[in-house]
């Protein structure tokens, strides 16, 4: 199938069938497809946690808009970043950059020190808004990918971010939730949405040209 019927086959599914699993081999390329996107200056300021751990999912269903979903699902991925910049974080970045190509490091420097003057001047809020948007990125490759696999997914941001932070710890790793994404198989006789037409808005009114 191309990218275009993969992308009409998925939809945000409602109702997850809790004994079907995803494989190791095909979570790891939705993931491997996240860890690939592009992201700002090449920092990937975010990382994705893999939840599968019943017991952990179900203290996780606090304040989830779905609960039954998330709870249902084979594994949930959350999609988590930086809480602020530093020097040091771009530094351990780029000094990863020049060791795997072989470089000096320090061979960045001149761009390095002109983005640290930009982040420095910011404020961690700031920061974090543009360490999140980063991670929609990824998200949309990931939900790509897994459509390719036949391995269904629902993106959410209706779940509470402070419960999540605190479940798993994401303040010790200097990271906070911005979005999950829940992946699996559809429940066909109670996902809703599963024999509905797809709906959006018509090309000529999607589209602007100049």
């Amino acid at each position: 199938m191309s990218l275009i019927e993969d992308l009409n086959w998925r939809h945000a599914v409602k109702a997850y069938d809790p004994t079907k699993k995803v494989s190791e081999e095909d979570l790891n390329k939705i993931l491997e497809s996240a860890r690939l996107a592009p992201t700002s200056s090449g920092l990937q300021p975010f990382r994705v946690i893999v939840v599968e751990n019943q017991e952990v999912k179900e203290k996780m269903v606090q304040g989830a808009l779905n609960p039954e979903v998330m709870r249902d699902s084979s594994h949930v991925l959350v999609f988590a970043a930086w809480d602020s910049y530093s020097d040091e974080k771009i530094d351990k970045v780029y000094d990863h950059h020049t060791d795997v190509r072989d470089l000096p490091k320090g061979r960045f420097s001149s761009y390095t020190d002109k983005i640290k003057e930009i982040y420095g001047a910011q404020t961690p809020e700031e920061h974090f808004a543009h360490t999140a948007r980063q991670t929609y990125i990824a998200l949309g490759l990931a939900m790509a990918q897994a459509a390719e696999l036949k391995v269904d997914s629902t993106p959410a941001e209706g779940f509470s971010n402070e419960a999540v932070d605190e479940i798993l710890g994401l303040g010790n790793l200097g990271l906070k939730s911005v979005s999950l994404l829940y992946i699996g198989y559809r429940d066909e006789e109670n996902d809703w949405l599963s024999h509905m037409k797809k709906v959006r808005i018509p090309m000529e009114e999607f589209i602007i040209k100049m």
